[in-house]
C-alpha cells in the first residue's frame, strides 16, 4: 500500500513539473526581458511613505522621455545606466526640498521580487533588472512599476509596448490573473528556494 500511495505522489510530481515546465520557460522569459523600478521608503510611517511617492513622482519625472525609441532591455539599461547620477541627483534633492536628510542611493541592480500585480498586469516572482532607489534604511512599503517597456513612465508616443516585448503565452501569463494564481505560487515557492540554495553556496 505504502509503494502504490509513493507511487501516486511520484507521478503527480512529475506531471506537475511537466506541466509547469512551458509556464516556467516563459516566466523565466518575462524576467529577462523587463527592467523594473522600486522605490524603497525609509519606513512605514504616514511622512516617510508620502516622501517615498513624492521622490517617486520626481524620478518619473526626470525619466520622462529617457526610454523612447529603446528597442531592447539591453539598450535600456545602458541608458539607465548613463543616468543614474542625474537621477541620483534629483532624488537628493527633492529628499532636501521636502525637509528631509535621508540619505538615498539610486542604483542599477540584480534582484528577487516576489509575484507582484500593477493594475491588471502580473509580474511573476524571480530576480529582475531593476534600477533601484533606497531612501534611508530602506524599511517601509515599496512601491514599484516596470521600467522597459514603459508601463509607469511619462513618454511620447515612441516606445514599445508590452505587446512588443512578450509573445503572446507570456502576454498570456501576465494578464492571466487569477487564472495562473496557483502557478505563480508554484513558481513562487520554486525561486525562493533556488535564491536559499544559492545563498547557502555562495
Amino acid at each position: 500500500m505504502r509503494k502504490l500511495i509513493a507511487a501516486l505522489l511520484i507521478a503527480v510530481i512529475l506531471v506537475t513539473v511537466v506541466s509547469m515546465s512551458g509556464f516556467a520557460s516563459d516566466c523565466a522569459q518575462i524576467r529577462e526581458d523587463i527592467l523594473r523600478i522600486h522605490v524603497l521608503a525609509n519606513s512605514d510611517s504616514e511622512e516617510d511613505q508620502a516622501l517615498k511617492l513624492q521622490v517617486r513622482d520626481r524620478i518619473l519625472e526626470e525619466s520622462a522621455g529617457l526610454f523612447e525609441h529603446m528597442e531592447d532591455k539591453q539598450e535600456t539599461m545602458e541608458r539607465a545606466q548613463e543616468w543614474l547620477p542625474d537621477l541620483q541627483a534629483a532624488a537628493e534633492d527633492e529628499i532636501k526640498k521636502q525637509g528631509y536628510d535621508y540619505p538615498v542611493t539610486v542604483e542599477l541592480t540584480h534582484m528577487y521580487f516576489s509575484t507582484k500585480q500593477y493594475d491588471s498586469i502580473t509580474m511573476p516572482a524571480g530576480d529582475y533588472d531593476a534600477v533601484r532607489v533606497l531612501i534611508g534604511t530602506g524599511e517601509g512599503q515599496n512601491w514599484w512599476c516596470v521600467m522597459f517597456p514603459p508601463l509607469c513612465l511619462p513618454v511620447a508616443q515612441n516606445h514599445k509596448q508590452l505587446t512588443d516585448v512578450l509573445n503572446a503565452s507570456q502576454m498570456d501569463i501576465v494578464q492571466g490573473g487569477v487564472k495562473y494564481e496557483v502557478k505563480f505560487k508554484l513558481v513562487e515557492w520554486f525561486e525562493e528556494i533556488k535564491a536559499a540554495v544559492e545563498s547557502w553556496f555562495a
